[in-house]
């Protein structure tokens, strides 16, 4: 049995390593197209994805190949003769029972400790091929920043004639912030090899600037300027033509980037964090705007003094005590306090929802290491009598179940996580929904192919269908 598993099994999880591959490059052919990149990079650039594909076709493989050799040994009447001898499928399964489970416990520690550092390299070149050439990035309707100090949008661009139209450059590369802002009609990109520039040839347009943002002394003179042009030049330096390789440590904090103990101290300290803010913005809050000033005032001291004896009952006994010009400042205080203490809680809870995103992308890896690698034991049990019961060898019919469930299994745990990311159900339960809806298909496989049930059999559906039509029938009649 391991003999007739480990072959397709080889074959298959290459054969799935070649098409999520495939798949990835489509996804970044226009970031590499063009790049001039070596060979070298390239290679590396795959060498780190098939790493990171493992986790994903680790579970494919199985599947395919499970359903491979049990349908061989079922098309070849070899499980037949097996059961005829009086080896159960219990017995039959059982050496590969303890393959998948040394699989399953290999591909948690594959995912734990050689994937998230695999993700960090991949990860970060790619960031440095995009940053490789970026005259090559743009897009349209969407903003490109990957050159330096600047932020440029385009609507529509020629694909014959390279012209650009409705062009939006920000224009920031001095750390002061988008001071300058230039909107054009039309444009030309034109690269220079030798000066190692970008020339950008802008049409009937005009440049906003704001010069305060740039010179504090120019604040009381002329802080904004607006320029009308015909024709404008915009020079943008460009990086060497050589790959610049940066630094891993700055995406080294990514919850794809972390184990298991990272992240679990990652998820303990992003939460007693945010304990320790909302604690500390509650108090605030209280001390702060719940009674605004707390300076001694002779008036307000003498009403609260007598509404302690009795002699007022109502709760706004000092705001009657003033006149009406008077309450009514009051009241415009109270509002203008009102909507900015509501701006600030505004702010606040953003800025929670922000940090609790981070907390749910951090749980959602820490269960993704587990889910994945259990996906191997599934989708086992759910291959192997599959195979037994529809006794179809080979790559045809295998293939086409093996991708449907598999799609099947993707879709829901996509639904599962991103329901988790906003929010919606826990993360463990976006991503184990998948694990729970196809686990008890796997056990009914397993139960059906043991007992030799023909659910996979056309026949046995004709017959049900024939009874149905004839019970149909008969209450028909006996109405008539």
């Amino acid at each position: 049995m391991l003999k007739s598993f480990i072959g397709p099994f080889v074959a298959t999880f290459f054969i799935s390593m070649f098409v999520l591959i495939m798949q990835f490059l489509w996804r970044m052919i226009d970031d590499l197209v063009g790049k001039g990149l070596d060979f070298a990079v390239i290679a590396e650039l795959l060498f780190y994805v098939a790493i990171t594909l493992v986790p994903m076709a680790l579970p494919l493989a199985v599947l395919l190949s499970s359903i491979m050799t049990f349908g061989s040994l079922g098309e070849n009447y070899e499980l037949i003769a097996l059961k005829s001898a009086g080896i159960s499928l219990y017995r039959i399964m059982k050496p590969l029972i303890f393959l998948i489970v040394f699989l399953t416990v290999m591909a948690f520690v594959f995912s734990n400790n050689i994937l998230p550092v695999a993700n960090l390299k991949m990860y970060t070149l790619i960031g440095d091929i995009r940053r490789q050439k970026p005259e090559m990035s743009f897009k349209e309707g969407i903003f490109t920043n990957d050159l330096e100090g600047y932020s440029i949008k385009i609507d529509k661009i020629d694909k014959n004639t390279g012209m650009m139209y409705n062009m939006l450059i920000y224009n920031h590369k001095d750390g002061t912030g988008n001071y300058e802002v230039t909107k054009a009609d039309s444009g030309m990109m034109l690269s220079d090899l030798k000066t190692n520039t970008l020339e950008l040839v802008l049409y009937h347009g005009h440049t906003y600037t704001d010069e305060g943002l740039k010179n504090i002394n120019a604040r009381k003179t002329f802080p904004f300027r607006r320029l009308k042009f015909d024709k404008q030049t915009v020079l943008i330096d460009l990086p060497g033509t050589d790959l610049q390789r940066s630094e891993e440590g700055t995406m080294r904090s990514y919850s794809m980037m972390l184990n298991l103990k990272q992240l679990n101290y990652t998820i303990d300290s992003l939460q007693a964090f945010l304990s320790q803010k909302k604690a500390g913005d509650t108090k605030r809050l209280l001390a702060n705007n719940y009674q605004k000033s707390k300076n001694s005032n002779p008036r307000r001291d003498s009403v609260l003094m007598q509404e302690s004896r009795g002699l007022y009952n109502n709760a706004d006994s000092l705001f009657l005590t003033f006149e009406p010009d008077d309450q009514k400042q009051a009241v415009d205080y109270a509002l203008q306090y009102a909507r900015e203490v509501k701006q600030r809680m505004q702010d606040d809870l953003q800025y929670y929802v922000g940090q609790q995103e981070k907390v749910i992308k951090n749980q959602l890896e820490w269960h993704r290491k587990f889910s994945l690698s259990f996906a191997c034991f599934i989708f086992f049990f759910i291959g192997a009598p599959l195979g037994a019961i529809i006794r179809k060898g080979g790559l045809g019919m295998p293939v086409v179940v093996s991708v449907f469930l598999f799609i099947i299994y993707y879709i829901i745990s996509m639904m599962g996580e991103r329901s988790a990311r906003e929010a919606v159900i826990s993360p463990a339960a976006g991503m184990w929904i998948s694990a729970f809806i196809l686990l008890p298909l796997g056990i009914i496989l397993t139960y059906k192919s043991v007992t030799d049930s023909e659910m996979m059999n056309t026949e046995a559906y004709t017959k049900i269908f024939k009874k149905l039509i004839a019970f149909i029938r008969k209450k028909k009649d006996a109405r008539t």
